[in-house]
């Protein structure tokens, strides 16, 4: 057949042809369904869209799961830190509170307050008949313990019951096996700033009785904290009637900004008002650093796997070259086969999505049993609490950081069909039956 009567029969087929369909109809899709399932001639762009599929959805679920554990992370951190410290310090410029009853009254009174809280602090050493280590001492009030819910809800033995009446002491758990001891023995609190003598400051030592084990579910705090009662600090530590800090508890954390001016107006301008975020802006800042770090960098899973969604449909095209030119001569518009070869290379990207999102939540839903699991396989001590600050696993999915990835994968699937989509459409079908 020669060209001049190829281009005839073309031009008779198309205007004797059948009607455009509405975009998307029935059968584009059973066109573009019916080449995804390979025959043996195409086993290779099966292949190639297997390891298209495989890719989006590990991709999709590996930063579901990454992003989820940083957050899990980043709020568990968040909870144990505030959890013990407070959202606001509040220091007396130049020494130490004489008057704190009368400073945490005008505090409290501040809309939102929840607990203000006099605070005593001192490094010391503590040993036992077995062991000796360093710890932090936190002199408080029962009613300041008892504010505090990472403290009060996490008393594993004994209680917290006339804590501030008597002489006794709470330590962590980590603490209590590290000395080897329990509820009811006795332990021995070393001090370096002591009495002052004419040959220097002698060590204070004092022996104190454990009264309550508790467990914060941060090691590095279970380890190194000791709690003591108010009064019983200013005795060991020689602070008389003074007091190192008023720590403040809010309603609103994330608020913080409003409750610091109503204090700053409260305690006047001899003592100063510092928020959470200001003692611990630098770990929070690099913290969320990481995660958008991460975020870039896991996104190049679901690039790479978008790009080999281009070059398998760009084979696939080039096989189906013979049929485009016979859809055409019968009155396919150039748009249909755009859309035919868009769905066909959409649907690889779509399902790996919703594949990966599937099981990104049921990895996250089971992440602290796949830990153990893998501990128990390899035996070895998976995310050491020693090292992570934290005794479990975290992840804590957020709606809509999910709902960004998930749309960020469906983009790029998208996109990533159009050019060989549109060449398709531009494909000659004269010149393909020519050449076939």
């Amino acid at each position: 057949m020669t060209s001049a009567a190829s281009a005839a029969l073309g031009r008779a087929a198309a205007r004797e042809g059948v009607r455009d369909t509405l975009p998307f109809s029935a059968y584009e899709w059973m066109l573009a369904l019916r080449y995804l399932r390979a025959r043996r001639k195409e086993g290779f762009i099966s292949v190639i869209a297997g390891f298209s599929f495989t890719g989006i959805m590990l991709g999709v679920a590996t930063l579901i799961i990454v992003m989820a554990v940083m957050n899990g992370f980043r709020n568990e951190l968040f909870a144990k830190i505030l959890g013990l410290n407070g959202h606001v310090i509040v220091n007396k410029i130049g020494g130490r509170f004489e008057d704190y009853d009368e400073v945490a009254k005008r505090i409290a009174r501040v809309p939102g307050i929840k607990a203000a809280m006099p605070l005593i602090e001192g490094q010391v050493m503590v040993s036992s008949a077995v062991q000796a280590t360093g710890a932090l001492v936190r002199g408080m009030t029962e009613d300041g313990m008892r504010a505090l819910p990472l403290i009060a809800d996490n008393i594993r033995f004994g209680s917290l019951n006339g804590f501030g009446q008597g002489s006794g002491i709470a330590i962590g758990t980590r603490l209590a096996n590290m000395l080897r001891v329990n509820v009811g023995d006795t332990i021995t609190l070393v001090s370096p700033r002591g009495a002052s003598t004419p040959f220097g400051t002698a060590p204070r030592t004092k022996p104190y009785v454990v009264t309550a084990l508790f467990e914060m579910g941060m090691a590095e705090y279970d380890r190194t904290m000791v709690f003591m009662p108010l009064l019983e600090a200013q005795r060991y530590f020689s602070r008389g009637p003074e007091v190192d800090a008023i720590e403040v508890v809010v309603d609103n954390p994330g608020a913080i900004d409003n409750f610091v001016r109503e204090m700053k107006r409260a305690v006047g301008p001899t003592n100063h008002v510092s928020d959470w975020r200001a003692r611990n802006e630098t770990f929070f800042t690099v913290l969320e650093v990481e995660r958008n770090v991460m975020f870039i960098i896991l996104s190049l899973i679901v690039l790479v796997a978008a790009l080999n969604i281009i070059s398998g449909l760009m084979m696939l095209v080039k096989d189906k070259g013979r049929d485009v030119a016979i859809l055409r001569t019968m009155g396919a518009t150039r748009g249909a086969m755009m859309r035919v070869f868009l769905i066909t290379g959409a649907s690889i990207g779509v399902v790996g999505t919703f594949a990966g999102l599937i099981l990104g939540i049921v990895f996250c839903l089971n992440i602290e049993s796949i830990r153990e699991l893998v501990s128990w396989m390899t035996s070895t001590t998976l995310f050491d609490p020693n090292v992570y600050y934290l005794t479990r696993l975290p992840a804590d999915m957020e709606p809509r950081e999910t709902a960004a990835i998930v749309g960020m994968a469906l983009a790029l699937s998208v996109l990533a069909t159009l050019y060989p989509s549109w060449r398709a459409s531009t494909l000659d079908p004269v010149e393909a039956l020519r050449y076939e």
